[in-house]
């Protein structure tokens, strides 16, 4: 090699060594700070792609109201969380009038949660054939919007929001969106901890002919749901129950005595945040042979002081504020909404908004992270003070 070649090659490697280290996002926080005493800005329903307008038309009239007339068919306990989570009376297509950008794109922006549901398909092909389409192709139509029908027709968990109407996804199968998470994240070292929320669905909405029936989750699909974030995440990313319990008696007696780690400890992690969408059935099932989520890799959505208790979730921040700022500065980490079913952004209504970052919940979802909506109003929402993250407005506030 000619002699100038080694010594622009030593000179740059000379440079390089005598740069400065990147500073980490959010270098400004405090890195004693507990991860339940930040709070960020995620997504809802983060994956999804828009559904074809031609099966809202179908669906509209079938589904009727969301709020006034689906809930009719749940029993009275479900029903009312139902319209607590689901204040909004719209229709499933304005409900549905959101688009999210690829999951390393939101990521790019500074989400730093994400919200992908989970349906179980050991079999393959459970998807494969959404009815929605069936239906639509019968009548004629074609230029349909498309979806990886190949990878649905696989075995695996696949990602989706309703079956046989709302089946897009940036990213399928569920390995593919945690390959996606986990490249990010090799990527960008140091990063402020990601709360990667995950919906276990297995319901049926048998509205149109020939419905597609779904799978429940059972305890050996979460336990084969576990090892899938394990093999593609590694548990070395991982921030898990067994981690924060440490030497107490059950996860909720560790998290009330400030068992979260800091964020210095926590960087170039994620946290996994599970949410049943079956209720106690499926509660049961994550829980079975792992009490207090002994060896589980997710925080499973609780009831405050129940064993397992560490995440709570209530998405109506304008009706449980005090109850969310309560519940934060007893240790839980809890996760809210800004906008439900998009009625926020067509109302161009931030109340909503300025409630959940103001409750102090360290996870805010929303469905308008960009400017520019189908309504065509103004609502967008952001982080206070911009950035990833910051400092939980709670700890600025006196105790009552």
């Amino acid at each position: 090699m000619p002699r100038y070649y080694v010594s622009l090659a030593a000179l740059a490697a000379a440079l390089i060594a005598a740069s400065p280290a990147p500073k980490p996002e959010a270098a400004d926080l405090n890195p004693d700070l507990k991860i339940n005493e930040i709070q960020v800005l995620g997504t809802h329903n983060s994956y999804a792609m828009p559904v074809d307008k031609r099966l809202l038309a179908i669906v509209d009239p079938i589904l009727g109201r969301v709020t006034t007339d689906l809930p009719n068919t749940l029993p009275p306990a479900q029903r009312a969380l139902f319209r607590e989570e689901h204040p909004n009376d719209v229709s499933i297509s304005d409900g549905l009038s959101y688009l999210h950008p690829d999951l390393t794109t939101q990521l790019n922006e500074g989400m730093r949660s994400l919200e992908i549901d989970v349906n179980p398909d050991p079999e393959g092909g459970t998807f494969a054939d959404p009815a929605g389409y069936r239906l639509l192709r019968a009548q004629g139509a074609t230029g349909l919007l498309p979806f990886n029908a190949r990878a649905m027709a696989a075995p695996g968990y696949k990602v989706l929001h309703i079956p046989d109407i709302d089946f897009r996804s940036h990213c399928q199968p569920l390995k593919q969106c945690l390959a996606q998470v986990r490249d990010w994240s090799d990527a960008h070292p140091g990063h402020v901890p990601l709360f990667l929320v995950l919906e276990a669905k297995s319901s049926d909405l048998p509205l149109l002919p020939g419905p597609t029936h779904t799978v429940p989750f059972t305890p050996a699909l979460f336990d084969a749901l576990d090892a899938e974030i394990v093999a593609v995440l590694s548990r070395r990313r991982l921030i898990t129950p067994d981690d924060v319990r440490g030497s107490h008696s059950t996860l909720n007696a560790a998290i009330r005595a400030g068992g979260w780690p800091s964020l210095h400890a926590a960087r170039g992690k994620i946290v996994i945040l599970m949410i049943t969408a079956n209720g106690e059935e499926s509660t049961r099932g994550y829980l079975a042979g792992h009490p207090s989520l002994k060896g589980r890799m997710a925080f499973l959505r609780a009831e405050p002081g129940e064993d397992h208790a560490a995440f709570l979730m209530f998405d109506n921040a304008l009706l449980r504020q005090a109850q969310i700022r309560d519940y934060v500065r007893q240790g839980y980490i809890v996760r809210t909404r800004s906008d439900i079913e998009a009625y926020e952004a067509k109302t161009n209504d931030l109340r909503r908004a300025n409630a959940a970052f103001a409750s102090g919940a360290q996870i805010v979802s929303t469905d308008f992270e960009h400017p520019g909506n189908a309504f065509g109003t103004r609502y967008v929402v952001r982080l206070p003070g911009g950035g990833v993250a910051r400092r939980n407005p709670l700890l600025e506030m006196p105790k009552r």
